[in-house]
This record gives structure tokens, sequence and C-alpha cells, in this order.
């Protein structure tokens, strides 16, 4: 494997304007990512205040050992409880067999960015995977997609559930995440690696009672090594050192939503789009309902003074939600506004790692930081990797294709060049000349007809019609021969496109990194890990 750089804009116009210094940093976010001095001075920032390091540790060792702990795991968590260590973050929902590709950069960014400061500040900088099991969109996650015929086709996990359950309360049925599995592999085709892979997935999907621990089997088996530590934010253990954060966000709802509300109206202004769904009446937490195992959205009615369930006969004094979160902490979560929030109360956050739409979001969440007394942490852009396999690279050498085009737009333009190219212009003056003159001549026929039978005028439209399109089938079928004595080029616009730019969509937001463990082997995650990356904000190109 080799990387090279590449540079191209985010997807985001919000995050293309921040990654390329466009934007005044101070007016969004606490700390400049220009700032050489940048994690020193974030460093500097968090020892001025205290965390439930203990505890903390105590949850994620338990949680952890259930997966299988590894010295580097452990040690890390050892880290945690002493001052002065702190934490690179990020997350992410729990994906079947793990996700888009774009889960596993996020935690390789989180992992170097980690490693590169303990090198840099001296101090123990501890990678931290943040696992949203309370989520509860469960068609974000609960499929892949495959290659089908000739194009990504997505691969749904069989699930009905009409009810707004979190993820981590979602059961994986081994029998029918098995059969999922196979039927996926089918796409792949057989390899060396093939049943060993195939055989081993098969064993952690046995080991796995939930949507989340399927995930999190999969994330440590591949990252332990790197000391990565996980933690599912849907835990009820969790919930319990988050009792007394939740206690403060209840007390502070309503000034958060409004210093959200103003920070985005100061982005509008500035000409960007809201990227939160924000009401004036969000109170910003969710309520699970443990009978229904449904997690349902909390509002504030200011006249009512009571917090409320959108569409529900459920409501509480913030008396009562205040004694829930003391006693049943269980019962809350948070929205998208509270638990970046939550995380900052939690952890020692040298840094966030966040993807294009985090960043858009973070920034409208500077005010709703201040009113709790803190500062948002440094939000540093997840590496953005594609990977070129090497045939898809000589394919680009042969079709003269330029990478970053493809990256960008995909192949569809560059393959209607090449048929223009390849085009009988004189096949088709010609058949543009015979349907203008067929045109003419029916036109002529139709008017001598008409002055015979006037009710002929029905049938004389359609015939014409009809000739007309006959015309168009025998062009497409000459042009479909076209194609095909030019079968071989066209292939490998289509290979190219699906490789790198599939559905219109980047590499990492479609495919998954169970085909390359397929192809390459069980080290092509190790692989990935060994090469060099740099926070440059350019796009990586790992060619294999």
């Amino acid at each position: 494997m080799e990387i090279k750089n590449l540079a191209l804009p985010a997807m985001n116009r919000f995050a293309s304007d921040y990654l390329n210094g466009m934007l005044e940093a101070g007016k969004y976010f606490h700390y400049d990512l220009t700032d050489d001095n940048l994690y020193q001075a974030r460093y500097d920032d968090l020892a001025s205040r205290s965390f439930q390091r203990q505890e903390l540790a105590d949850y994620i060792y338990e949680y952890m050992n259930d997966f299988g702990m590894s010295e580097a795991a452990a040690s890390n968590i050892e880290a945690l409880r002493k001052e002065g260590s702190a934490v690179v973050i990020g997350g992410q929902q729990a994906g079947l067999l793990s996700g888009p590709l774009y889960t596993i950069h996020k935690i390789i960014s989180i992992i170097k960015l980690a490693e590169q400061q303990t090198r840099a500040l001296n101090q123990t900088v501890v990678p931290v995977f943040w696992i949203a099991g309370e989520d509860h969109d469960l068609p974000e996650v609960n499929h892949i997609y495959a290659m089908g015929k000739n194009k990504p086709e997505k691969m749904a996990y069989p699930l009905y559930q009409p009810k707004k359950t979190m993820v981590s309360d979602t059961p994986l049925d081994s029998k029918v995440a098995a059969e999922w599995t196979e039927a996926i592999f089918e796409t792949f085709g057989e390899t060396d690696y093939t049943s060993n892979l195939l055989a081993e997935t098969k064993h952690i999907i046995e080991a796995s009672g939930s949507f989340t621990d399927f995930f999190t089997n999969l994330i440590n088996l591949w990252f332990k090594d790197y000391g990565l530590l996980l933690m599912d934010a849907a835990d009820p253990r969790l919930r319990k050192i988050e009792s007394g954060y939740f206690q403060e966000l209840i007390e502070h709802s309503q000034p958060i939503t409004s210093g959200v509300l103003t920070q985005q109206s100061a982005i509008e202004e500035a000409g960007y789009s809201r990227a939160i769904e924000l009401e004036k009446d969000a109170a910003n937490l969710f309520y699970y309902d443990p009978e229904r195992k449904e997690r349902i959205l909390l509002i504030f009615d200011s006249e009512a003074n009571i917090f409320k369930c959108k569409n529900m006969e459920l409501s509480f004094t913030e008396a009562e939600l205040l004694e829930i979160a003391r006693n049943n902490p269980e019962r809350l979560s948070n929205n998208v506004v509270t638990r970046p929030i939550m995380q900052e109360k939690l952890f020692p956050v040298l840094a966030f790692i966040s993807g294009p739409g985090e960043i858009a979001y973070w920034a409208e969440l500077k005010l709703g930081f201040e009113v709790m007394g803190m500062k948002m942490p440094p939000i540093v852009p997840r590496l953005n990797i594609t990977i070129l396999e090497r045939g898809i690279s000589t394919d680009l050498d042969e079709t003269g294709l330029e990478l970053s085009e493809v990256l960008l737009n995909g192949t569809e333009a560059a393959e209607a060049r090449f048929l223009e190219s390849v085009k009988d212009t004189a096949l088709q003056e010609i058949y543009e000349k015979t349907k203008e003159q067929l045109a003419i001549n029916h036109k002529q026929l139709a008017e001598k007809g008409l002055l015979i039978d006037s009710g002929l005028k029905p049938l004389l439209s359609k015939n014409s019609e009809f000739l007309q399109g006959q015309l168009d089938f025998i062009y497409e079928k000459i042009m479909q021969s076209t194609r095909r004595n030019h079968e071989i080029i066209l292939t490998k616009y289509s290979r190219i496109g699906c490789s790198l730019f599939p559905l219109k969509s980047p590499q990492e937001r479609i495919w998954n990194i169970f085909y390359y463990l397929n192809k390459y082997g069980p080290d092509f995650i190790g692989d990935l890990m060994e090469l060099e990356y740099e926070f440059n904000n350019q796009h990586k190109i790992v060619i294999i």
C-alpha cells in the first residue's frame, strides 16, 4: 500500500469553507485549526476542569471486557483514570457489518490523531469511539451496499420495526443475520480468504445479541491492539454516570435552545443553511419508555411549564423530570444538540473527529456550550480516504480519466464524451435528415388525406408518431451495436465509477470494508493502520 494526497473540496459548503480558512473561526468555534498552538491551548484549558475519571474508566472496562480486552485497551483505560490524560473522540451509529467505509476512516482518524498528540504533548492521549447505540433511525444502519447487476444494490437486513427503538435494543437474530451475511458474501466472489472470513463473521454474529453488540465485536476485533476504547451511549451503566449532567441539561433546557437558535440565525445571515432542525420549544432530550421500548422526543410547553412528548399523553414537570434524571437516568437520552455537550461533560476531550456534516452542525452549538460554561473542543475533520485498487488505477490510465474528476463527478460525463468521439457523424446526419424528410412528407400526405376524410386526423397523427418511433428504434439499435463494439473500454468506465463514485456518491459512503477484507485478506485493516496520515485537509488516496 502507498498513500498520496489530493486536494478536493468538501461535499458540504460550510465544511469546505471551514477547511479552506474562509470562515472567521471565532464566530463559530472556540478554537482555530490554523493555530499552531491549538492542541497545547486546548490541553491547558482542560487542566482547569474535573471529570468523573474513575467512574468512567470503570464503566468502559466493564463494557469492553464483555467483548475481549486487549492489553493496549486496558492500558489506556488506566491512563484515562489519571489526571493529565486526554482523549481524541468521535462516534457513529452501529452499522451492520460496520456500516459504510467512513466509519472505518473515522476510527483510523481518532487513533492516528491520538498517537500524534501523545508524542507532540508528551502526555497520554487516548482514542475513544462513541457508539451511538441510543440512535433509533434503524434504516440508517440496517443495510450495506453490494454489487448487483452492474451497479451497487442495497441489501437490507430483513427487519420490520415500526417503533423508534434504540439500536442497542434491537435484537440480532443469529440465523437471519447469518443468512443475510452469506448473501452479501456471494456478491464478493470466492477468494482464498472467503471461507475463514465468513466463518469468523458468523461466529461473531452468534456472540452478538443486538445490532450494537455485532458492531462492537467487529470494531474491537479490528482495532483493540491500537488501544481504542469503545462505549455505548445507550448503556444504562453509563447513564448512571450521566445522571447529574442530565439534571443540568434539564435546568438549562431553554437557554440551550435559545443559544442554538441565535447561532443558527448568525449562520444563516452569513449565507449558509441550517444543519439542525430545531424548534423554539425543543427540550433537546428524549424520554425512553421502558415498556414500549420506544424513544420519544420531549418538547417544553412554556405556557403550561411542563416537558411533554409530542403526540402522546405523557408530560413531566421540571421537578418530575429531574427526579427521573436522579433515579432513572436510563430513561433519558440526548439529541443532536445535547449529545456533544454530554460528551464534553464526560470526557477530557482534546479533539473531536468529525465528518463534513458534523462540522456544520457543531458550528451551531457554540452558544449552547457557553450556556453550560464550557468551550467546544477543536473540531477536526476526519481523514477522507479513497481506496484505489491497482486494476482501477490501470483503467484510469487506459481511459485517460483524471482521478480528481471521477472523485468529484463520477464517470458519466466522460463516458458520454467518449461515445460522442466514436459516433459516426455521417450516420447521425442521415438519421436526422431522414427524420426531418419523413416529417415533411408525412405532413404533406396528411394534408391531402384530410381533404378527403377529416376523420383520419387521429389515425394520421398516431401513424406519424409510429414512423418516427421506428426510426428512433433502429437508430438506437445501431447505437447499441456501436457501444458493443467499444464494450471493453465502456466496461472500464463502469468499473471506475462503481469503485470510486458509486451511485453518484463518494466511495466511503457506499462501500463496506468486508469487500476489501474478502479480496485482500484479514491484514487489510492493519495495512491501512501502518500508513502515515497527515491531517492537512487533503484527500487520501490509498493505492493497493
